[in-house]
């Protein structure tokens, strides 16, 4: 049986809608009137869309498209435009529809994400950023690497490094991009109150090298190690290496062996194979345990004395607290060094494990009951009791076995209202830097309109008028004010909008996150605010050289998006080849949320699949 639309229901429920679209103008007037004049078509827009949502239109989009109508799926374009042409189509006005400006493209929205982003890349709509590694300050190979494979927007995090590497960086970036032809924009990105755990009691300055053995045990490979001037800092990251005094260096050559005894009293051998300006390069076919101050004796071959140095000065490793569910955990305002707990002499712990938290005003805004998530989710709990100079929490999240927590980690209260400054005095202090040399710069864990205006009275403060705002939604406080966040960034030009779904996911939960990045895609849309889809992407293939397969998945959905974030990694212009492939083949399928039909090619031969 055919299903009744009654038309006329129909145009009163769209007349109804478009009314109160129209007069939600007077609601937001104050908001219009202190947005930028580029924007308030734009942020006209946005509350038109605002009204559109707080109707339950279901039942009227089933009827919509029974007649074979726009069911207003893709309104946020263009929301009185978009309902005109069903109310035009459904009175048969069909010269209306002729004129309607209902486009798959959105020529004003294109032009404010090429204010702030940059231009579209040649055969591609979505822009990608990469976050800069600390190698791009001296290494420019890398930069052209990056910007040949599709890289349009660098990022540069202001958390990490210095100014002395900051400017190297943008050098590197401003010179290559010139050179390649290839337009890149910079943004920075200001720390913001991000919550972290303090530092731990350092341990042992040893390090453990073991050669490379196959399944069964058996040595297949050696461990290469560099011995290096103990004066000298070494830049590296993954070579295993021994500082030792300089004299060392200089009497010895390929041939020679090193003995030694570890910690654990066992005799090792390192043979040196090598030796070149940065020092020398041994072999170690045993495990050991080598720690600063131990001896080495250098028996040359052309030689029949053994020369005697100490091992320099080895970075203490870090010893991680090891917390399982039901573990109490002190959280520290002092900075205070993190400790395991302290068991007695039955097993029973007398001391339970405790850190310190880098931002201990926060303290002021918990409240026993609240829930903590440490480490990106990693662990979690509940705070059993809430002092002005310590919260002791209960773990109720982590491995049977114990989940590591480490210093310089991040703390989620995603049930407290924190009132922290959106603009620390770290933030103001590199904002001098960060507009004189980047085209844009982001706001970390904004929650409020305050933290926006506190940081466009500090851009207007040092004369910076031009410089675009990237806002960042990675807390539930942000999200549910997004909205008024995106009318009050919108008084300066240009502006977007950044999903941190990483901490966005810890504070709202995992579970939520994909309805919640929906939600900031439609709202942004509707406001004509470019939106760039961050943490994660692709994070495997960038740091271990292949990905998973639902990151394929999410990089292909990331095309709704106007730029997607790239975190760095030994594989990251693996990564960024290989998002700008998926991004210029869904292209032929996805513009934002509109499916594009091309043609299907099932059962023909192809070249590439």
């Amino acid at each position: 049986m055919a299903h009744f639309v009654d038309t006329e229901r129909v145009a009163e429920q769209l007349e109804a809608i478009r009314a109160q679209a129209v007069a939600s103008e007077g609601l937001y007037a104050d908001s219009l009137l202190a947005v930028d004049p580029r924007y308030r078509e734009s942020a006209k827009n946005l509350v038109h869309y605002l009204a559109l949502r707080k109707f339950d239109i279901r039942e009227l989009q089933q009827d919509l498209a029974i007649l074979g109508l726009s069911s207003l799926g893709r309104a946020e374009r263009n929301v009185l435009a978009s309902i005109d042409a069903v109310c035009a189509a459904l009175s048969n006005k069909a010269e209306a529809l002729a004129d309607s400006p209902l486009l798959l493209r959105n020529p004003t929205a294109d032009r404010h994400k090429a204010e702030i982003l940059g231009e579209f890349p040649a055969g591609r709509d979505v822009s990608i950023m990469v976050t800069m590694p600390i190698e791009a300050a001296t290494d420019r190979s890398l930069v052209a690497g990056m910007l040949d494979a599709g890289m349009n927007v660098a990022r540069i995090n202001c958390s990490h490094d210095d100014e002395e590497t900051w400017a190297a960086m943008v050098s590197n970036i401003r010179q290559e991009s010139e050179a390649a032809g290839k337009p890149c924009r910079i943004v920075m990105d200001l720390a913001g109150p991000k919550l972290r755990t303090g530092p731990l009691r350092p341990g042992p300055r040893v390090v453990h090298m073991r050669p490379r053995r196959d399944p069964l045990g058996r040595v297949i490979a050696p461990r290469r190690i560099r011995l290096i001037p103990e004066d000298v800092p070494w830049q590296g990251t993954k070579a295993a290496v021994i500082p030792v005094p300089r004299e060392c260096l200089e009497f010895a050559h390929r041939g020679d062996v090193m003995r030694l005894r570890d910690t654990r009293g066992k005799k090792r051998r390192l043979m040196i194979v090598d030796k070149d300006d940065k020092g020398l390069v041994a072999e170690l076919y045993q495990g050991a345990y080598i720690a600063t101050g131990m001896k080495l004796r250098l028996c040359r071959q052309n030689e029949a004395d053994k020369l005697a140095y100490r091992v320099g000065d080895l970075p203490a490793v870090e010893q991680p607290l090891r917390l399982r569910p039901g573990d109490m955990l002190e959280l520290h305002a002092a900075a205070i060094e993190g400790a395991p707990a302290v068991e007695g002499d039955d097993g029973q712990i007398t001391e339970p494990a405790r850190i310190s938290c880098r931002q201990p005003e926060v303290f002021a805004f918990v409240s026993a009951g609240d829930r903590v998530s440490l480490n990106d989710g990693k662990i979690s709990g509940v705070v059993r009791d809430s002092r002005d100079d310590v919260l002791e929490i209960e773990v109720t999240k982590a491995k049977p076995t114990g989940s590591r927590l480490r210093g310089d980690r991040g703390i989620n209260f995603p049930d407290s209202d924190i009132r922290l400054p959106g603009l620390t005095l770290a933030d103001k202090n590199n904002l001098e830097f960060i507009v004189q040399n980047a085209d844009a710069v982001s706001l970390s864990f904004v929650r409020r309109p305050s933290d926006i205006i506190a940081l466009h009275e500090e851009l207007d403060r040092i004369g910076a008028k031009e410089i675009g705002l990237i806002i960042k939604i990675e807390t539930k406080k942000g999200f549910k004010n997004l909205p008024t966040l995106l009318l009050t960034a919108m008084r300066r030009y240009p502006t977007a909008v950044m999903i941190a779904r990483g901490d966005l996911a810890v504070e709202a939960g995992w579970e939520r996150l994909a309805e919640l990045q929906e939600e900031v895609l439609w709202i942004c849309e509707a406001a004509q605010v470019p939106v760039i889809w961050a943490t994660q992407v692709l994070e495997k293939k960038a740091k271990r050289g292949f990905p998973s397969r639902a990151e394929i998945s999410d990089a292909a959905m990331s095309q709704r998006a106007d730029c997607v974030m790239l975190n760095k990694g030994p594989h990251i212009l693996a990564a960024i080849r290989m998002l700008d492939d998926i991004l210029r083949r869904m292209q032929a399928h996805q513009y934002k949320k509109t499916a594009t039909l091309r043609e299907l090619r099932f059962g023909e031969e192809r070249a590439a699949i």
